[in-house]
């Protein structure tokens, strides 16, 4: 199988478009994030995060170097990140909030609000058909997890209107119309196994935080980071570590920070239960094949991951239905 740059990739990659470098890219951060010992390892060689790879790189591969130079020494800064979506996810996390205060904070931001109650309402998350028009009611029903997720809906809606970003606009509603279709699916694929649906469904959902980080600093360098041939690639190969780094500092949980930066890992082997990072991985490869010719699903059954989940063929073409049910509602609340 060849990618869009026309180089071959391992067979063990599916037959759907996904880009990923077999080698991945690995961050290894040795002391805390005051530290300067940050390097990045491609399988090919070690970068250290302040200086350059052995001989100079693509414009791309610099511009990451030092990007994630700067992720290291934290904290994260994301252009135009709305900060009442912070400090929703701090007070969430924080286990001395109550209800009420919750209410309280995302009521402040009435968008938001609606926000919530229309995810509520949405297929994916009122399977008894009962229509919800109250905040307090929306936000127990959806959950800490989901919440989470219509918080970050709401910041990547923001993100995209503001002037700063007009560049990247376009962009940043693709990937997030395909982050909306991996937590989908990953939800409904988690439904299968122990993993819990709502903390799959942000985890697909915040898959490609790392690519957002990458574009939203971007901007400004596209001219020139737009003339290296190998962009799209690097991004690709870069992006899944960029985001666990994020998500690390964001304080997530480690299994969705984990999962997020091993989402390429295609060689997993066997194990006695299923865990976040399978269910991640299946959602990405399936989100590729969703509204297309399915003539790979057999294929990609092979997976470790997907092995370990035990879907089959025509499992996986049931998860897609599932999942392509309750898009059109998820797409209309969440998407931007």
């Amino acid at each position: 199988m060849v990618n869009k740059s026309g180089r071959q990739i391992a067979d063990e990659v599916p037959a759907f478009g996904v880009q990923a470098d077999k080698a991945r890219i690995e961050i290894a951060t040795h002391g805390d994030h005051d530290g300067n010992s940050l390097t990045f390892r491609s399988g090919k060689q070690s970068i250290a995060a302040h200086g350059t790879a052995a001989g100079e790189g693509p414009a791309a591969l610099q511009f990451l170097v030092n990007l994630a130079g700067e992720l290291s020494r934290g904290p994260v800064d994301l252009p135009c990140f709305p900060n009442i979506v912070i400090k929703i996810r701090e007070a969430l996390n924080d286990p001395r909030t109550t209800p009420e205060e919750t209410v309280k904070l995302v009521g402040a931001e009435p968008r938001l609000a609606g926000r919530l109650i229309q995810t509520a309402n949405s297929a994916a998350f009122n399977q008894s058909g009962v229509k919800v028009t109250e905040l307090r009611t929306a936000i127990t029903r959806l959950g800490q997890q989901v919440v989470q997720a219509a918080a970050m809906s709401f910041a990547v809606q923001q993100m995209k209107d503001e002037p700063a970003l007009r560049s990247i606009a376009g962009e940043l509603k693709e990937l997030w119309k395909k982050s909306i279709t991996v937590a989908s699916i990953s939800q409904v694929v988690a439904r299968r196994t122990k993993v819990k649906p709502d903390e799959a469904f942000l985890t697909g959902l915040l898959h490609g935080i790392g690519r957002l980080y990458i574009m939203a600093h971007a901007v400004g360098k596209f001219a020139a980071l737009s003339r290296d041939e190998e962009y799209a690639e690097v991004i690709a190969s870069w992006h899944p570590s960029i985001g666990k780094s994020v998500l690390e500092n964001w304080r997530v949980s480690e299994a969705m920070a984990d999962s997020v930066g091993e989402q390429f890992n295609y060689d997993r082997g066997r194990s006695r239960e299923p865990d976040l990072t399978d269910v991640l991985i299946v959602g990405v490869i399936l989100a590729e094949a969703i509204n297309k010719e399915q003539s790979g699903l057999s294929e990609v059954t092979r997976l470790g991951s997907f092995r370990n989940v035990g879907l089959t063929e025509k499992d996986c073409e049931t998860v897609l239905k599932h999942a392509e049910h309750q898009l059109d509602s998820l797409q209309e609340a969440l998407g931007c």
